[in-house]
């Protein structure tokens, strides 16, 4: 007979049948989709969100991204006419009360797929106050206005793509002719820019050219260079042009960093002994200050790298964002920006310690369409709220 006499251990028992504590009320039950349900058979994008709120993994994460986006925009602090003068500053809506300051950065391959249309659509229609983006989400967009760029395969091989004259971003492909057609529209534009910024400094004097703040004047900056080439491809496809129409604007501290840094470089030898000149420092006083007087402030960013830390930055000068959704696939064990968790920049005062806040593990081409069908597109109304 054995000597357990029909009784485990008590090591047993307090290593794989420890009791449990009683679990509070208000956790939420981890289940998914029951699919069987009438209700379940071609849901809404917000009621698919909705249910994978309680899946677990990144779904939840989803679920949470959506909810503060919404919270994001529902937001309403005073009405402009119960504020002194120097309150007035900031972002208000159509009604007169102040809302969140929302700044959107993105990656340049983003705007390379098909998620440019998305991006274009929350420009378009006033969604966003400000955009960050790297020199490929400014050249990319112009260029899809003037040929299209191609789906192909991650497994193409790169000494046979070079030979075609065909350079691939991931599984996409884009003609060299694309970049040809580029420096042929975008070059004239440097001629007029350069013009312009002669006859001012000839009228006011080489001084007029230190932080010049006169959005009107032709002394460059990188948000007034976008602006310029969203009026000038007059082409609704784009999100530049939407964002010179709505003037939200798109800042890149990268500017010279892709085909529009080429298309500069080459100016310079057809412009000598003159120079276009491109004031960076301007850009990060007017983007500090967009932050510094938000009433309130929140962050979408779609990738990482430079896009992600100058928003963050930015909002470090009003001691953090109230809001922040963070969608990319970097991880943090190297210690990079673009893999860290939104409490990192918690501890350097770029997110409020109280802010709503999410990071999403996920490709941006496969989660943020859902959001955006499920927030910004889901056609409710908003509820504004105060608190």
């Amino acid at each position: 007979m054995s000597n357990l006499d029909g009784k485990l251990p008590d090591t047993l028992n307090d290593a794989i049948l420890k009791a449990s504590v009683p679990i509070p009320d208000d956790y939420i039950k981890i289940e998914g989709i029951d699919y069987s349900k009438p209700e379940a058979v071609d849901m809404k994008a917000s009621d698919l969100i909705e249910n994978m709120k309680r899946m677990g993994f990144q779904a939840s994460s989803l679920g949470q991204a959506c909810d503060i986006i919404n919270n994001m925009r529902s937001w309403r602090g005073k009405h402009v006419d119960n504020l002194n003068e120097n309150e007035t500053k900031g972002c208000f809506d159509d009604e007169g009360y102040q809302k969140t300051t929302i700044f959107m950065g993105y990656t340049s391959n983003l705007i390379s797929s098909g998620l440019r249309e998305t991006l274009r659509f929350l420009v378009q229609h006033k969604m966003v106050d400000a955009l960050v983006a790297s020199a490929g989400g400014i050249e990319e967009d112009l260029i899809k206005c003037l040929a299209p760029t191609y789906l192909g395969e991650f497994a193409l091989k790169g000494s046979s793509l070079r030979e075609q004259g065909l350079n691939r971003i991931g599984n996409l492909l884009v003609p060299n002719d694309n970049y040809c057609k580029f420096e042929e529209w975008i070059v004239p534009i440097f001629d007029k820019m350069l013009e312009e910024q002669e006859e001012y400094v000839n009228k006011h004097g080489n001084s007029c050219m230190d932080a010049n703040q006169d959005l009107d004047s032709p002394v460059w900056t990188p948000s007034k260079l976008c602006d310029r080439l969203g009026k000038e491809i007059n082409d609704e496809s784009s999100v530049l042009y939407w964002a010179h129409k709505n003037k939200i604007p798109i800042f890149c501290p990268s500017i010279t960093d892709g085909s529009i840094g080429d298309m500069l470089f080459f100016h310079t030898f057809k412009a000598s002994p003159k120079q276009l000149r491109v004031d960076i420092v301007a850009d990060i006083r007017k983007i500090n200050s967009m932050s510094m007087e938000a009433s309130r402030a929140g962050m979408i960013i779609l990738g990482g790298g430079l896009i992600k830390h100058h928003i963050a930055n930015a909002c470090l000068m009003r001691n953090g964002a109230d809001y922040a959704v963070y969608i990319n696939t970097g991880q943090e064990f190297d210690g990079s920006d673009a893999g860290a968790r939104p409490d990192e920049a918690v501890s350097w005062g770029k997110i409020k310690a109280e802010a709503k806040s999410v990071k999403v593990y996920a490709d941006a081409t496969i989660v943020f369409p859902l959001v955006v069908a499920a927030t910004f597109a889901s056609g409710k109304k908003i509820e504004k709220k105060s608190d």
